[in-house]
């Protein structure tokens, strides 16, 4: 069986691509980035400490979990804290590009086998009109989602003008780099 712990409504869907029969459940950890970490090693560091807590509920099965961050100018941006945290990220990431890291680890409890490993996708946001940054944070969809936009959501995907790299690591996990990884699990 193959458990995804992860509360990410995005990844529960994106899963599904793999078409393995699957459940998901979620685990909390302290997502505190460290100062002076690079995003590579944020992005393991997180998915690996998620994985440690999620293997505490699984006793047979290979469990994926996995971290998103944003990075603009070397700082990394996280979920934002509140509405005003969201619109003030939007407006940092308006005309300007930045990267997004998903770090993911899979661990198959039977053979005892881990790895880790991440994504990075380049992506430009087109100019933002701060009417239209408000109007997305009001929708209450950019809380929950690391610098706080979703490629895939309405408002979102209006923003974002180019992109280079893996589209699914934006939605928050690279399938096709996971699927083509898990057989060094099993």
């Amino acid at each position: 069986m193959l458990y995804l712990a992860s509360k990410s409504p995005r990844r529960r869907k994106l899963i599904k691509l793999l078409n393995f029969p699957y459940k998901s459940f979620s685990v909390d950890v302290d997502e505190n980035f460290l100062d002076g970490e690079h995003p590579v090693k944020t992005v393991k560091r997180l998915s690996e400490l998620k994985m440690n807590a999620a293997k505490r509920k699984v006793n047979k099965g290979i469990i994926i979990t996995a971290d998103t961050i944003v990075v603009l100018n070397h700082k990394i941006l996280g979920k934002p804290n509140n509405k005003a945290d969201a619109v003030k990220m939007l407006q940092l990431l308006s005309g300007k590009s930045h990267f997004v890291y998903t770090g993911f680890t899979v661990y198959n409890s039977v053979n005892n086998k881990q790895f880790s490993d991440y994504e990075k996708t380049k992506v430009t946001f087109r100019k933002l009109e701060l009417s239209e940054i408000e109007k997305y944070v009001n929708s209450g969809s950019p809380l929950d989602k690391a610098g706080s936009y979703g490629i895939q959501d309405d408002y979102g995907a209006l923003f974002v003008k180019k992109i280079e790299g893996c589209y699914y690591n934006v939605v928050g996990l690279p399938i096709s780099k996971l699927n083509s990884k898990l057989k060094l699990v099993l």
